[in-house]
């Protein structure tokens, strides 16, 4: 009898493994894929792109990762709409999806029939060992022994049903062994069908795919901010106010990591070789600057750190390499010494950034009331090449960073802060948003966008937090013989 129970288990166990290959392995077959990606995720679904005609539009999005999702907004139609293979794969895919839910209810159902074989078990060999006593012993024999015999074996009748239901469930696995044998045979037609000449045809369409991809990926850094992420603790270290970067140039291969803890007075930078030594604290030096600086808003930006000259209006542009002052300028006009701070204090008048176009100010001055001032420096000489008035009062923004020539603003640096004001210098525009983001540790006195690597860099509370973006902008292309 326990012969006979392993013989089921066995069987039970073979359905669940075909079923278990059934739903992995050949929904991949016909190019069938469970994963849909979100924008400003890393889920890499550029396979399952079409490429645009000649006058389709892409979606972009951007994110941390470089990685690049487009979905084609027009045409509506498919661009293998009309290729008989594709009308053939749709059914064969509709039809592996039937065979599969078929087998995840079968599998569901011979788990729950193994389970119950597995706990009969040891009522089967109970009543096994009454047997041989009775057969052995047909003397001792009593009506009262009769009575226990008959009811072990009336609790194994529910086993008749079970019996049954697996006769039938392996009926029904001969049905879809048919079944995937038709396929098999329907897919190995198609697969005689696929020439040469299909498979350059495919590799042409790869190679404009790749091409409008790469187009797309260069433009992600201009896009428009639509969503800000969870919060990325890369360090827990120094005091509740500082400031940490990388290099900000663009085409920079410069992985080195700059802190500068505090925001009164100090001297003290220290460089990290790379992102995982400054996370593990391993691996540093310490410079000693030739000038005090205020404030939290220094930038590290194509070699040089440009940071505030303590009690002054001065922007100095220290050089990395050769541990020199490159050059010094009065930012004409700007407040400094709490004059025109963010709202959490801190000497923060002079907030420098960097984005794609360059070295930037973020200030504000008694001749413009207070409002936020937004001007563009050269980084070799830090002369003002052009300025705008955002109308935004400094004093009320939590702090502010820039991605492509447009200023964001947050509202707060407490808890519960959100993207609040935007200024586009390229328009001379603003408009009001609300882009929310998490504020873990409830106190930023740091927050700047690198170009680079499309994030955020907040210092909050004395951590040290990366942010990913989602960034979205639109692409159309033309006919070639269009005229503008």
């Amino acid at each position: 009898m326990s012969a006979a129970l392993l013989k089921v288990g066995a069987v039970l166990s073979t359905m669940i493994m075909v079923t278990n290959w059934m739903s992995q392995t050949l929904p991949g077959l016909v190019g069938l894929d469970p994963h849909i990606a979100r924008p400003g995720t890393s889920e890499k679904i550029i396979s399952q792109v079409s490429y645009p005609g000649e006058d389709e539009g892409w979606q972009v999005y951007g994110s941390v990762q470089g990685k690049c999702v487009c979905s084609i907004m027009t045409p509506a139609h498919s661009v293998c709409g009309g290729d008989p293979r594709h009308t053939r794969l749709q059914l064969i895919s509709d039809q592996l999806l039937n065979v599969s839910q078929h087998m995840e209810i079968l599998s569901q159902r011979t788990t729950q029939d193994l389970q119950r074989l597995r706990d009969s078990e040891t009522l089967l060999q109970t009543l096994e060992r009454r047997l041989n006593t009775a057969h052995e012993e047909t003397h001792r024999l009593s009506s009262t022994s009769l009575q226990e015999l008959r009811g072990s074996v009336s609790q194994c009748r529910p086993l008749r049903v079970l019996v049954g239901r697996l006769r039938v469930d392996v009926g029904q696995l001969e049905t879809l062994k048919e079944e995937m044998e038709k396929l098999n045979e329907s897919l190995s037609v198609l697969q005689q069908h696929f020439t040469l000449h299909h498979y350059q045809q495919l590799q042409q369409r790869q190679f404009i795919l790749q091409r409008h991809l790469h187009s797309c990926s260069s433009q992600l850094g201009c896009g428009q901010l639509t969503g800000i992420s969870a919060p990325l603790t890369i360090r827990s270290s120094g005091s509740r106010f500082g400031s940490w970067m990388m290099d900000s140039l663009v085409d920079s291969t410069d992985n080195r990591v700059w802190v500068m803890d505090g925001y009164f007075k100090g001297r003290r930078l220290v460089e990290y070789q790379s992102l995982g030594d400054f996370a593990t604290g391993q691996n540093f030096i310490v410079h000693h600057l030739p000038h005090p600086w205020a404030g939290t808003g220094h930038v590290v930006y194509n070699g040089s750190l440009y940071y505030n000259k303590h009690h002054s209006n001065v922007v100095v542009r220290y050089d990395l390499a050769s541990g020199g002052v490159l050059q010094q300028r009065p930012l004409a006009q700007a407040g400094f010494n709490n004059t025109f701070p963010y709202s959490w204090g801190g000497s923060s008048d002079i907030d420098l950034m960097a984005d794609e176009m360059g070295l930037w100010a973020v200030y504000s001055s008694i001749g413009r009331g207070g409002n936020m001032l937004l001007s563009r420096l050269d980084p070799d000489s830090l002369e003002v090449l052009r300025s705008w008035d955002t109308g935004f009062s400094k004093r009320s923004a939590g702090e502010s960073f820039l991605i492509c020539g447009s200023l964001y603003v947050t509202n707060s640096h407490l808890a519960g802060a959100k993207v609040h004001f935007t200024f586009h210098t390229a328009s001379a525009s603003y408009e009001y948003t609300d882009i929310a983001f998490h504020n873990q540790y409830s106190h930023i006195s740091m927050l700047d966008y690198n170009p680079r690597v499309r994030a955020l860099y907040t210092w909050n509370n004395g951590h040290q937090v990366l942010y990913d973006i989602t960034l979205l902008h639109f692409i159309r292309t033309r006919h070639a013989n269009s005229t503008d």
